[in-house]
């Protein structure tokens, strides 16, 4: 019976048409918003349910299968609202993998006051969007850890007239606002951007932005602000960002200066009364304050008490890192892209608890770098591959200058220093960053006040390795320079954190039983507070009840205790006892009380078990009462901590990223690069290996030299080659060795990259299109410090019109920017490039072919991905089209037989002599005419006959003519 009212208690039958009426009439959700809504119905068991398309999406990418779909109403399955079912640790997860993964927004509905299990309406009670996750964050990520920080962006266009630059480009003035409220940042940034919004994408990818709020366009849809707007909803479309629309009214600054301040750390209302912009800067930025205004709107976060003053600003300059696209985000295989928002219904969608994509870690920069044992330090790696130094100082050894993150930048001699101390390296990693906790969640959970006792033991536990740990690196391997340089970066902080927080060691100690901690429970001592330890005497007595009772039971039924008869604190009955059906079924009635049974057994209790069960629920309900207060008191007290965990936070994350470029090195064998200042004109790169395909299964990676490239043979390594040349210079520059034998190469501040002839149908962009889209923005926003990447460009039309752009684009490169660029083309004509611009070099991929098995004089291609000077002296689409299995007779184009070099060049001289024939008897007969206007068919044949005639003893002396007719 028992097992029946539970699974009735998770069937969601409405026939009730209340609810049906209810759902039908809620807000409906265009495919462009990509949200996911869930109910919860918090019954005895809680639960989650979804309906409509929600319901089908859920059955077929979570369950896989459409037999778990109920159909509610009278319609049954032709007529009936679809409906699923989740256990909650199904729901969280698959709602975490949306905001994450899928980038949809999500909706969680609750019943109203005071309906039960079989509520009608329901209100909405949480909202989640990719960039703002404050809703749901301890719902969903409390025991997770989030890979990135979700960062949201408002973006205002500047309005009056367009500004025009001396090249004739149409530039724009943009503002924009960005919020991590994981770490409690904002930011905002004023800049001049071309057509393309180049410098808006570098700037959304230095930031790993996940959503971008934007002002509506208008209803006419045809002013130039549309126009705009649609230009950067394609931008935003191509990084992967999900685009919120606003109206227009919230990008104004009206209120901005009054509601600012209560943000932010260290400004009060005396501060900013007279003038608000004297006292934080970036209100007097022309753009930016408007965007920023309809930032602080969309979060919602004045309406958080919590967020006041613990907010910082900061002004993000766009200089101070190298620029970085989505192409070549791409193109270097730095991140794991997302998957931009798509209709939930669109039939390609993958499963969104499917972690295949993820499986090799490899396949990405960053998992090939990823060695972090904290997540701090995984989420500031991926902050710092897209935010490559372009500040030589902060690369190599400069302890003067500091980062944007406070901490001073001496990356690769860090490095350094830990890859020649292996000890210590394994020892940090091992011992203690691997135990360390994600402390800026930590902190904004006590901030908040929904932190645990778990949380403050957490942080105990930093406490107690915290000295062990600065002992590690203080006996680390040092020279006298390294040692000034690890106590200015580590050991200063770490230090004052240490011993800030011994007093915080002290209140847990006199606070908590950490002997429980062993049991996993997280309790206070009963003898810190007088109340708590009265209630811990009269519990202990009500305990040694129950346990007598037990005793007795036992001896009235003859029954083993533990064995035969249970004494258990049932989840429905309280304390009870549970025998097997055998073993009740001559359970005296009078004096024991029958309470239920199921497939476990037969559960009872006595008069006296009842009253102490009683007792006990009660005292333990008013203990934990009272240990709330106390638990709350020490929290208040662990938030007051919160600004030194931070900076220990700071510490953690950047020493586990140089730990992790350390670790890497040693395994993978890399080098220190010699980095120069810009304008240096050597790139050199000895046995240079690319460190993603180097780890993949079954791959034997052939080391190159690095010059630049014109012609090859497909597959034979040219894409790679090119790629690892920007994933190498992009290493150098966020501090970490590289994969080659020796590297000198100056800073660049931007990678730009086409690679690749993809197109995207669905949004009318084709192949061509991407690629003069790609290539325009190279051309606008390169400079003679820019590394430029292309691969195969003009492929995307005809052959004479691509070979024409590509020649123009690759001349311009080398003659007007000035730029380092590896050019990767199948237009052999291109090579002739060089003869016209002396540093123009030609190189290419080395395939060899060989002929063998005797008298069928078959021939062999090895592919040596071996790069070489030079200019590729043939062509080998016929081998590899051999190499994958065309048929015999799309790929023999000649017969087996073999000709002299000298026979084909006669041959080949015969046929340009009869094209040149017929052509001129061609223009020489356009005044023949037939009375319809045109050439009569038979002169054209007569002509061509006439000249087959002139040259029919060349072919008949020809046998390689003959062999070229004959298979025609």
């Amino acid at each position: 019976m028992y097992g029946k009212e539970k699974d009735t208690d998770k069937d969601p039958d409405h026939t009730d048409p209340g609810f049906i009426s209810f759902f039908s009439k809620l807000p409906a959700k265009s495919p462009e918003t990509g949200t996911l809504r869930l109910f919860y119905r918090n019954a005895s068991d809680p639960f989650y349910a979804a309906y409509g398309p929600d319901a089908s999406f859920i059955a077929q990418h979570v369950y896989h299968t459409n037999s778990v779909i109920k159909y509610l109403g009278t319609g049954g399955r032709s007529a009936g609202l679809p409906s699923v079912t989740l256990k909650t640790s199904v729901a969280h997860m698959l709602l975490r993998d949306a905001l994450t993964i899928k980038q949809l927004r999500v909706e969680i509905w609750v019943p109203e006051a005071g309906q039960g299990k079989k509520a009608v309406k329901f209100r909405l009670d949480k909202e989640a969007s990719p960039g703002n996750l404050q809703a749901v964050e301890d719902l969903l990520f409390a025991n997770s850890d989030l890979g990135s920080a979700p960062i949201v962006m408002a973006i205002k266009l500047a309005t009056g007239p367009l500004t025009e630059s001396t090249s004739k480009t149409k530039l724009k003035s943009v503002g924009v606002a960005f919020a991590d409220t994981t770490s409690r940042e904002l930011g905002v940034s004023d800049f001049v951007d071309n057509e393309l919004f180049s410098n808006l994408e570098s700037l959304v990818i230095q930031l790993s932005v996940k959503e971008a709020i934007i002002p509506t366009g208008t209803a006419s849809g045809n002013t130039d602000r549309d126009v705009d707007l649609n230009k950067l909803k394609a931008v935003l479309d191509r990084c992967g960002v999900v685009v919120t629309e606003r109206k227009p009214s919230e990008f104004t600054v009206k209120n901005l200066a009054h509601d600012l301040p209560r943000l932010l750390k260290g400004t009060t209302a005396s501060t900013t009364s007279v003038d608000p912009s004297a006292a934080i800067s970036q209100l007097s930025l022309p753009t930016a304050p408007s965007a920023l205004s309809a930032l602080i709107i969309y979060l919602s976060l004045l309406s958080d008490p919590t967020n006041h003053g613990m907010y910082t600003i900061k002004t993000h300059d766009l200089a101070q890192y190298m620029k970085l696209d989505a192409s070549a985000l791409r193109a270097l295989n730095l991140v794991e892209v997302p998957n931009k928002m798509v209709h939930r219904f669109f039939p390609s969608l993958p499963n969104m608890l499917n972690k295949s994509q993820t499986a090799n870690q490899n396949t990405t920069l960053f998992g090939v770098l990823n060695k972090c044992k904290t997540a701090q330090g995984s989420r500031l790696l991926g902050t710092w591959l897209k935010q490559p130094l372009v500040n030589l100082h902060e690369i190599l050894a400069s302890i003067s200058l500091a980062s944007a993150d406070g901490v001073s930048d001496t990356r690769q001699n860090l490095v350094e220093i830990f890859t020649a101390d292996t000890n210590s390296r394994r020892t940090l990693q091992d011992d203690y960053l691997k135990a360390m906790p994600d402390l800026h969640r930590i902190c904004k959970r006590f901030l908040k006040s929904v932190a645990t006792l778990e949380d403050v033991v957490r942080v105990y536990q930093v406490v107690l390795k915290l000295p062990g740990m600065i002992e590690t690196l203080v006996q680390t391997e040092l020279t006298d320079q390294n040692i000034s340089l690890v106590d200015e970066i580590y050991l200063k902080d770490m230090k004052e954190c240490a011993t800030s927080l011994e007093k915080y060691g002290e209140m847990v100690e006199q606070t908590i039983d950490l002997k429980e901690l062993d049991n996993h429970n997280y309790v206070i001592k009963p003898e810190y507070d007088p109340r708590l330890q009265d209630l811990a005497e009269k519990l202990t007595q009500v305990r040694d009840g129950l346990d007598e009772e037990h005793r007795k039971t036992g001896e009235d039924l003859a029954l083993e205790l533990d064995k035969k008869l249970h004494l258990e604190n049932n989840q429905v009955y309280g304390y009870c006892f549970r025998l097997t059906k055998n073993d009740a079924k001559n359970l005296p009635s009078k004096r024991y009380t029958e309470l239920g049974t199921t497939k476990q057994g037969v559960f009872f209790t006595t008069a006296c078990l009842k009253q102490h069960a009683e007792d006990y629920k009660e005292l333990s309900a008013k203990y934990a009462r009272t240990q709330s207060n106390v638990v709350k008191d020490i929290i208040e007290i662990a938030a007051t901590y919160a600004p030194v965990l931070e900076t220990l936070n700071t510490r953690l994350a950047h020493l586990d990223v140089i730990l992790s470029f350390a670790h890497v090195s040693v395994n993978g064998q890399y080098v220190k690069p010699v980095v120069e200042a810009r304008g240096s004109s050597r790139l050199v790169l000895q046995e240079a290996r690319h460190p993603c395909l180097e780890l993949q299964d079954g791959i034997s990676f052939i080391p190159n030299d690095v010059e630049m490239i014109k012609a090859g043979p497909n597959m034979g390594g040219k894409s790679t080659y090119i790629r690892q040349v920007g994933v190498v210079a992009l290493m150098a520059q966020i501090g970490c060795f590289v994969p080659c034998t020796s590297a000198q190469m100056p800073v660049f501040d931007s990678i730009l990259c086409r690679v690749g002839a993809g197109d995207s149908q669905l949004k009318g962009v084709s192949t061509f299109m991407a690629e003069m889209l790609e290539t325009a923005t190279i051309l606008r926003t390169a400079t003679k410090d820019s590394l430029i990447i292309i691969d195969e460009l003009g492929r995307g039309t005809s052959t004479y019109d691509g070979f024409g752009l590509a020649w123009a684009i690759s001349e311009h490169i080398a003659s007007q920017i000035h730029a380092f660029c590896l050019f990767a083309t199948h237009f052999h004509e291109l090579t002739s490039l060089d003869q016209q611009i002396p540093h123009v070099k030609n190189l290419h991929v080395v395939a060899h072919v060989s002929e063998t098995r005797g008298a069928s004089r078959e021939q062999d291609i090895a592919l040596l991905y071996k790069v070489e000077p030079g200019v590729s002296d043939q062509s080998f689409g016929i081998h590899v089209a051999e190499l994958a299995n065309f048929p015999e007779d799309v790929v023999k184009v000649y017969p087996d037989q073999k000709f002299d070099p000298e026979v084909i060049e006669a041959g080949l001289v015969a046929m340009e002599t009869f094209f040149k024939n017929w052509s001129s008897k061609r223009q020489d007969s356009s005044e023949d005419v037939d009375m319809e206007g045109g050439t009569t068919i038979e002169s054209q044949i007569n002509e061509l006959k006439g000249c087959l005639e002139e040259l029919r003893p060349a072919i008949e002396n020809n046998a390689w003519l003959q062999s070229v007719i004959k298979a025609l």
